[in-house]
């Protein structure tokens, strides 16, 4: 059936669907693995993947949400593409950014001390991770930073693999491991709240 996999989704291994914890953006952080110019070009849905990971990014920026960004071997696979390399720098909302993105060459981030320690000093425990390739360094970080007492929210948009059989079999394990999966603009409405809270008009034009 077609629902089949989100309902698979839904489930741990038990069958038992997973308690509700709220997103809260004073408790909240992005990281965004690997979004890299030599491999974005080869990811399974591409061009969607980017540009809901353009609006997140603009959305967290928006809300206030620290951003952590990574790069495997940027030698070898280039810097982190011109367009999410855009929206974590220019203008919003009256205000410019900077980002230094974290090198390194283990496939999970928390295998980096100097992103660990980044982690740490944040003091967010609610995590939103994105990225690429979902089965390698995104499935990897999930694991780690769940081992490591995060509340993990995957945003299913937000990853991709070069293969979607790829993509399907970490969601899975990423699930059972005991993260929660939700979509891009699921996560910006409820990191806003309300139509009257601040950030929702902004919210609701990079939305469109």
């Amino acid at each position: 059936m077609k629902y089949d996999f989100l309902r698979k989704l839904s489930l741990n291994y038990k069958g038992e669907t997973y308690g509700s914890k709220k997103i809260k953006k004073e408790e909240t952080l992005l990281i965004a693995i690997d979004f890299q110019e030599k491999l974005m070009p080869v990811i399974n849905e591409k061009e969607a993947l980017e540009a809901a990971m353009v609006k997140l990014v603009k959305g967290c920026r928006v809300m206030d949400v620290p951003i952590l960004v990574t790069q495997q071997y940027t030698k070898g696979l280039g810097a982190t593409i011109p367009s999410i390399d855009t929206a974590l720098t220019e203008e919003i909302a009256g205000k410019k950014a900077m980002y230094e993105p974290f090198e390194k060459t283990s496939f999970s981030a928390m295998r980096q001390a100097d992103f660990v320690a980044e982690v740490k000093k944040q003091e967010r425990k609610t995590i939103l991770m994105t990225g690429i390739e979902s089965h390698i360094c995104v499935e990897q970080t999930v694991i780690d930073l769940l081992d490591n007492g995060y509340n993990v929210f995957v945003v299913g948009d937000c990853i991709s693999s070069r293969k979607a059989m790829d993509k399907e079999y970490a969601q899975l394990r990423m699930i059972a491991a005991g993260a929660v999966f939700t979509s891009m603009e699921s996560i910006l409405f409820e990191l806003c709240g309300g139509a009257k809270e601040p950030g929702f008009k902004e919210i609701s034009a990079i939305i469109k």
